[in-house]
């Protein structure tokens, strides 16, 4: 926008709270839908919210871009409409188990995971990554969403004295886990595991930078390698939002919104859905320059990155 915006027209970004709350969520879509007449929409956060407006997505076939969750239900082929950005949850944790078992010959592990659409996603994402290396599920553990309740997990769990842990959750009550747990002789030297939507960069905030056994899955690379794309979300992050921290969420959502843009900008003529959708999903490969997207499985990027935090 600061630069004329694409075709001389300037885009309008509404955004409304939906406090994770999908009965929230379903009001605030209709609003958008049909109060605010909106051409997309971008970047909605949460598996069980989106789970819950997905037959008026599918009906008003609207273009819904780049949700923030790697849900499988997303990434059914019949969604024309729907062009996710990030990898699936199948595909984070198939690359933490994988890693584990191929690099530390670990072989016993557990879940901790939110009680809702977003957990049992990662639950059974976790199960076939186990049966496809023939290994079982030891113990598992769960809370309930917008919740801190997780004494009860931490019981479940820690009997079966597991290796490793998948964390499925939110970045408050993951922390709080990860905190009990280490006061817990029966974790000692267990490997804890949170996905992406975890929320890397406030996971270890809350958890005042203590890294120690921490792995991560990620869905995009760090913004750390002083490539052109990282250059320009610090630059633009401290020139906008100056007083927030770059994260692993802003930079997908940047990323996301690059994308979005260049889609929207190679349209010649009138801008509408139908050409609008067939341009994001046909962009060069090389359009994030050294992050490839290819539009396949019905999501541009289909990379894992693994990654610790050290000091």
């Amino acid at each position: 926008n600061a630069s004329g915006g694409v075709h001389h027209k300037k885009i309008n970004f509404i955004y409304y709270d939906d406090k994770y709350e999908p009965e929230i969520t379903w009001s605030n879509t209709q609003r958008l839908i049909d109060r605010d007449k909106v051409f997309a929409l971008f970047e909605f956060v949460g598996t069980p919210t989106v789970k819950k407006i997905l037959p008026l997505i599918e009906e008003r076939d609207i273009p819904f871009i780049a949700p923030y969750t790697g849900a499988s239900f997303l990434r059914n082929q019949k969604f024309k409409n729907i062009v996710n950005f990030r990898s699936s949850y199948q595909e984070e944790i198939d690359a933490l188990v994988g890693y584990l078992v191929e690099h530390k010959k670990f072989s016993k592990f557990s879940i901790f995971y939110q009680n809702d659409d977003y957990g049992k996603e990662g639950y059974i994402a976790l199960l076939k990554a186990l049966k496809k290396r023939g290994l079982p599920l030891l113990s598992e553990g769960t809370y309930k969403r917008n919740t801190l309740f997780i004494k009860q997990a931490i019981y479940d769990i820690k009997a079966k004295k597991p290796e490793a842990i998948i964390l499925v959750g939110a970045y408050k009550p993951t922390a709080r886990f990860i905190r009990k747990a280490r006061e817990d002789r029966n974790f000692k030297d267990v490997i804890f595991c949170p996905i992406s939507f975890v929320n890397a960069n406030a996971l270890m905030q809350e958890l005042h930078n203590n890294g120690v056994h921490l792995l991560f899955s990620q869905t995009v690379p760090t913004y750390t390698n002083h490539t052109p794309q990282d250059k320009e979300y610090l630059q633009l992050l401290k020139k906008y939002y100056p007083k927030h921290s770059p994260s692993f969420a802003s930079f997908e959502s940047f990323l996301a919104a690059k994308v979005l843009v260049k889609a929207l900008s190679e349209i010649k003529g009138d801008i509408n859905a139908k050409t609008f959708l067939t341009n994001i999903k046909h962009l060069d490969t090389h359009t994030l320059g050294e992050i490839k997207i290819h539009y396949k499985n019905s999501q541009l990027l289909n990379n894992v990155y693994l990654l610790k935090f050290d000091n």
